[in-house]
C-alpha cells in the first residue's frame, strides 16, 4: 500500500492552505480535527502542533487518509513546518505500475484555488492524464480492466492484416485471392448484431467473455490452417467476435463511467487497443525466419488466456444493465439508427480505401521501398495517440459535435491531401491528418452507446458495426474504379473524401450534444420508478428487464 510523507517549511499562509480539504483527484472528508495549541485532542500533538485528519469522500480508491501536522512552533525565519502523510490503495484491476507513481506525483504536487465549502475546490487543476470528472473506485477498476482486454483485442483485430502476405507466398495465392479473403472475413462482422442483441438480454459481462474466448479459440485455430479457405473461415469468426468484445467493451465503459469522463473512456481503450495492435509488429520478423513461420503469431493469443480469465472474473455486470430497465422495441429508436450509422457508413466509404491502399500508393506512385513504406507508417502512426487523447478530454469538456465536426473536417482534408503531395509536405499532411482524425475516434464514437438506452444498446452498436462494413465494402470497390478511371488515388480519393466532410455538416446540424449528461437524460425510457398504486402509466413489471448482480 504506497504510504508517504511530504514535508514543507511555508508561510502561515500556505499552511492555512494546506490543511484545507482537497478536491482534485480525491474528495476528501474530515475525520479528526484537533489543535493542540487550544488543548483539544492535547494528547494527540503536543502545544503549538496542530493536527487533522481527512479520509475518502470521493475518488478512485479502494482505501485514502491524509494526516496533516502544522507545527507553528516559532522559528526564526517565521515559518512554519507542514508535514502531510498519505496513505492509499488504488482498486484491483488499475494498471497500478502507472498509476501508482502518477497519483502519488499529483498528490505531492497540489494546486488549488480556495473555495467557499472550506475546501480546495474553488477552481481545481485535474492532471493532465486525469479524467474530466472523477471516478469512484469502481469506475476505475472497470476502466482499467476494459483497458486490458482492450490490448488483447487490438492484437487480434490487426493479426490478419500484418500476417497475410506471409500466408499467401506459403499457400501459393496471389493478389486477387488476398482481397478476396479480406472481404469475406469482414462478413464475420454481422456477428455482432446477434452478439449485441444477446448481451442486451443476459448481459454484458456474460457475452463478453463469451466473444473473447470465441476470438482466441479462431485465431489459434487459424494456426493450423490447411489453405487460404480455412484461414479466412477462422478469421471471419474471429473477427465477429472481437467487433462484438470491441462494441461491448465501449458500452460497458459508457454505462460504468461518470457523465463527464465518457470520451476520456473510449479513448483510453483505443490507445491500449492500439498498443495491442502494435504488438503485433514486435513479433512480425517471426513470420520472416521461414514460410511457416507466421504460424507463431497465430499461437502467441495462448498467452492471454491466464490474463483473460482472471479479468473475466473481475469484471462486473454493468451496474446500469444491472439496474431495472425497460425492455423496448427498436421502433421509435430508428432516428438515431440512422444518425450514427449512416455516419458510420459514410465514414467508411473514405476511411476503408485511404487506409487499405495507402502501402500501395507509396509502392507505386511515390516509390517508396518496404523500408520506406515502414517509416512513414511509424511517423504517421504515433503521433495518432496525441489525436485519441486530446479529442477524447476535448469531448468531454467542450462537447462532441463542435469537436467532432472539427477533427473529422481537417482530418479528412489533409489526409486526401497527402496523397496529392510529395515529399516533406506529404509527411507532414498525413503526420497532422492522423492527429486530427484520430480526435473523432473517442468524440463520435462515444454516440454509439449514448445515444440508446440500455435494453438496445448491444443491438443497435450491432447494427452499426455492420453498417460501416457495407461502407468499407463500398468505399474499397468505389476507390479502385475511380483510381482506375481517373489515373490516381489522389483524384479518386478527393471525391470520396466529399462522404465524411458531409458527416461534418451532418453532426452540427442534427446530432444531439451529449457531454456531461447522464445516460438516462439522453434516453428517458430508462428511467425506471417505482409505480404508485392504481397508476395506469406505472411500469409493469413484465415489461422489465432485471439484470443479475
Amino acid at each position: 500500500m504506497p504510504r508517504f510523507t511530504v514535508s514543507r517549511s511555508v508561510s502561515p499562509a500556505v499552511a492555512d492552505a494546506l490543511v484545507l480539504r482537497r478536491d482534485d483527484v480525491v474528495g476528501e472528508v474530515e475525520e479528526v480535527l484537533g489543535a493542540g495549541a487550544d488543548g483539544s485532542d492535547g494528547d494527540a500533538a503536543p502545544a503549538g502542533v496542530d493536527t487533522w485528519r481527512y479520509g475518502l469522500g470521493e475518488g478512485p480508491f479502494t482505501r485514502y487518509s491524509r494526516s496533516v501536522e502544522v507545527d507553528r512552533r516559532a522559528r526564526g525565519d517565521g515559518g512554519v513546518v507542514v508535514r502531510e502523510t498519505y496513505d492509499f490503495a488504488l482498486p484491483a484491476g488499475t494498471w497500478r505500475f502507472l498509476l501508482t507513481p502518477a497519483v502519488r506525483g499529483a498528490l505531492r504536487r497540489r494546486r488549488f484555488v480556495p473555495a467557499a465549502d472550506g475546501s480546495d475546490g474553488g477552481g481545481k487543476r485535474l492532471p493532465w492524464w486525469f479524467p474530466p470528472e472523477r471516478p469512484d473506485a469502481r469506475a476505475a477498476m472497470v476502466l482499467g480492466l476494459l483497458a486490458t482486454l482492450a490490448l488483447v483485442l487490438g492484437y487480434l483485430s490487426s493479426l490478419l492484416r500484418q500476417t497475410m502476405t506471409f500466408a499467401a507466398d506459403e499457400f501459393g495465392a496471389g493478389t486477387s485471392a488476398q482481397g478476396t479473403a479480406f472481404a469475406a472475413v469482414r462478413i464475420g462482422g454481422v456477428l455482432a448484431i446477434l452478439l449485441g442483441m444477446l448481451a442486451d438480454r443476459r448481459g454484458r459481462r456474460v457475452v463478453l467473455a463469451l466473444a473473447i474466448a470465441a476470438s482466441i479459440l479462431a485465431t489459434l485455430a487459424g494456426a493450423v490452417a490447411p489453405g487460404l479457405a480455412f484461414l479466412t473461415a477462422t478469421q471471419a469468426v474471429s473477427r465477429g467476435a472481437w467487433v462484438s468484445a470491441g462494441i461491448l467493451l465501449v458500452v460497458v465503459a459508457a454505462e460504468e463511467m461518470p457523465a463527464g469522463a465518457r470520451a476520456y473512456a473510449l479513448s483510453v481503450l483505443a490507445l491500449t487497443g492500439s498498443l495491442g495492435a502494435g504488438m503485433v509488429l514486435w513479433v512480425l520478423p517471426v513470420a520472416g525466419i521461414d514460410e511457416h513461420a507466421w504460424r507463431l503469431l497465430y499461437l502467441v493469443p495462448v498467452l492471454f488466456v491466464a490474463p483473460v480469465l482472471r479479468i473475466g472474473r473481475l469484471v462486473p455486470e454493468s451496474r446500469r444493465y444491472v439496474r431495472p430497465h425497460r425492455r423496448l422495441p427498436l421502433a421509435g429508436h430508428y432516428r438515431r439508427l440512422a444518425l450514427v450509422g449512416g455516419a458510420a457508413c459514410l465514414l467508411n466509404i473514405f476511411a476503408a480505401p485511404e487506409a487499405q491502399f495507402l502501402n500501395e500508393f507509396l509502392r507505386n506512385e511515390r516509390g517508396m521501398s518496404a523500408t520506406g513504406i515502414s517509416l512513414f507508417g511509424l511517423a504517421v502512426g504515433t503521433p495518432v495517440g496525441i489525436g485519441v487523447y486530446i479529442g477524447g478530454r476535448l469531448a468531454d469538456t467542450r462537447g462532441r459535435r463542435v469537436v467532432g465536426a472539427a477533427g473529422l473536417a481537417v482530418g479528412t482534408v489533409l489526409t486526401a491531401a497527402t496523397f496529392g503531395l510529395t515529399g516533406p509536405a506529404m509527411w507532414l499532411s498525413a503526420i497532422a491528418g492522423g492527429i486530427f482524425a484520430a480526435a473523432t475516434v473517442p468524440t463520435i464514437g462515444v454516440y454509439g452507446p449514448e445515444l440508446f438506452p440500455t435494453s438496445l444498446r448491444g443491438r443497435a452498436n450491432g447494427i452499426i458495426s455492420t453498417t460501416a462494413m457495407v461502407g468499407a465494402a463500398v468505399g474499397l470497390v468505389a476507390a479502385g474504379r475511380l483510381e482506375d478511371a481517373l489515373g490516381s488515388f489522389a483524384r479518386a480519393l478527393g471525391v470520396l473524401a466529399l462522404f465524411p466532410l458531409a458527416i461534418a455538416v451532418l453532426i452540427l446540424a442534427w446530432f444531439p450534444e451529449t457531454a456531461r449528461r447522464e445516460l438516462e437524460d439522453i434516453n428517458p425510457e430508462d428511467r425506471v420508478a417505482s409505480p404508485e398504486p392504481g397508476d395506469p402509466g406505472g411500469d409493469r413489471v413484465a415489461d422489465l428487464d432485471v439484470g443479475a448482480p
